[in-house]
């Protein structure tokens, strides 16, 4: 700090950002920090206050279930001792969450990261009134952080599919009428009909349920994820600024429909739905009256029907994602016994490196009991029969849950392509319909309907010339 402030002068501004709390054990506490600090705050001008370590990296590229700007207590300890001007940062995300730091006098200044990524425009639509517009980051640490330091790959973004070109693509209007018909009203058919809309072609969306949203917003019922509902949200705030987009809720859409408004483009996204293998005695017992066995979606849909905790054995078969989100759900919430079922060595070997690192911490501090290599063999009505090898056991519970992945649903494929070769119709197949992943994969290929709506508008362009 001295020879840095040695060659710059006395007028040019030095900050110096530091991790105040470590959150491992051994590491620095916020008391640590505020000691050293006495050695190092002579010449520097602004004060910023991060947090963690490697090990605890969860909470320094922060995990979606830590509120907006949760670590703002360390920036106003800082402060108070030293009264300088001090910045903090860590998932804010709501303008209202950050003007409630700086009227507190937690901080003075703001620092934002992965929130700029996904919405590089969020201070302009902040200070015009277009709060609503926010296309908020929801935390994932899936594009940016996964990708830059666990997989040495270029940053990209969940909620925000091109980071270099961002809104750009609707100044590339269609010359002619293209007509698209989007089948799936979750993140990716949303994306793919905003999309679509913003360049001049008449859209339908048809969403067989009653709200937009999909496996994300279903998804963000848990507890831990409920930050995932700030993206659809976003996307039903953009669906409202087009009047080219008709969106039809309520709604099982048939080929009678589809081909009634003669269509240019049909985009499928009609999701996935639980992959539920011939396993022995699992579809006879899987969410029947009376049995305790269920499926993802038996809880997403009746979150009123499993609130007690205390004293429960809990089962789930699979630990991936979406298992170890249930083992999280009621881990946390004070159930008496967790279990957890993995045919692979690991549990959580496809999520992203920060997410991943906060479940083991979770399954460790929560003494959940992990079953690794194993086998499910049958399903009982109260409990699981495993294999490990060669040892056999059983795994009993209150309540039993199978979460084995999701697959592909696409129910009209088959009709779609055959009305597409018949009529020259272009027919795409995008997110979980195509492939169940994650939901940026979906939102990728949303925005890439535009490489079809090109191909379709010189068509007509070239064969409008021709006749």
């Amino acid at each position: 700090i001295d020879e840095i402030r040695s060659v710059v002068g006395p007028f040019f501004p030095i900050c110096l950002r530091f991790s105040a709390e470590e959150f491992t054990e051994g590491g620095n506490t916020l008391e640590d920090t505020l000691e050293l600090l006495e050695y190092l705050n002579d010449e520097v001008d602004i004060l910023n206050v991060s947090a963690a370590l490697n090990d605890s990296i969860q909470y320094q590229i922060d995990g979606m279930n830590l509120p907006d700007g949760w670590r703002s207590y360390m920036a106003k300890a800082v402060k108070d001792k030293f009264g300088k001007v001090t910045m903090t940062s860590g998932n804010i995300r709501s303008p209202q969450a950050a003007q409630d730091i700086l009227e507190r006098g937690d901080a003075d200044l703001l620092a934002m990261g992965r929130g700029l990524i996904a919405e590089p425009n969020w201070v302009l639509k902040v200070q015009n009134g277009y709060e609503h517009l926010l296309r908020k980051c929801i935390s994932c640490n899936i594009g940016c952080a996964d990708h830059r330091i666990s997989k040495s790959k270029p940053i990209c973004c969940t909620v925000n599919p091109d980071l270099f070109k961002e809104a750009e693509y609707r100044k590339q209007r269609v010359r002619n009428n293209v007509q698209v018909v989007v089948i799936g009203g979750g993140t990716a058919g949303m994306e793919a009909a905003c999309t679509a809309a913003e360049v001049g072609c008449q859209v339908t969306l048809f969403e067989e349920k009653a709200e937009l949203g999909g496996l994300a917003r279903d998804i963000a019922r848990l507890p831990d994820k409920t930050r995932i509902n700030d993206f659809p949200d976003y996307l039903i705030q953009r669906t409202k600024q087009l009047n080219n987009l008709n969106i039809v809720t309520g709604t099982r859409a048939d080929l009678t429909m589809i081909s009634a408004l003669n269509p240019d483009i049909i985009v499928n996204a009609t999701g996935a739905k639980p992959l539920l293998p011939p396993i022995a005695g699992l579809h006879d017992q899987l969410g029947k009256p009376g049995t305790k066995v269920f499926s993802i979606f038996d809880l997403l849909n009746n979150m009123e029907n499993f609130q007690e905790f205390e004293g429960k054995r809990i089962a789930v078969v699979g630990g991936g994602a979406v298992g170890l989100d249930v083992v999280e759900y009621y881990a946390e919430r004070g159930a008496q016994e967790v279990s957890i079922i993995e045919m692979m060595p690991l549990l959580g070997k496809d999520l992203d490196m920060i997410t991943r690192i906060s479940m083991m911490k979770m399954v460790e501090e929560r003494e959940v009991n992990v079953h690794t290599e194993t086998a499910l063999t049958e399903v009982c009505s109260d409990r699981f029969k495993v294999k490990r090898g060669e040892q056999e056991f059983e795994i009993p519970f209150d309540l039993g849950f199978v979460c084995l992945g999701m697959r592909s649903y696409t129910p009209l494929m088959d009709s779609l392509l055959q009305y597409g070769k018949e009529h020259q119709v272009e027919v795409v197949n995008i997110g979980d319909s195509k492939q169940a992943r994650r939901i940026i994969d979906g939102t990728r290929e949303g925005r890439n309907i535009l490489k079809t709506i090109q191909r379709v508008d010189e068509f007509k362009n070239e064969f409008s010339y021709a006749y």
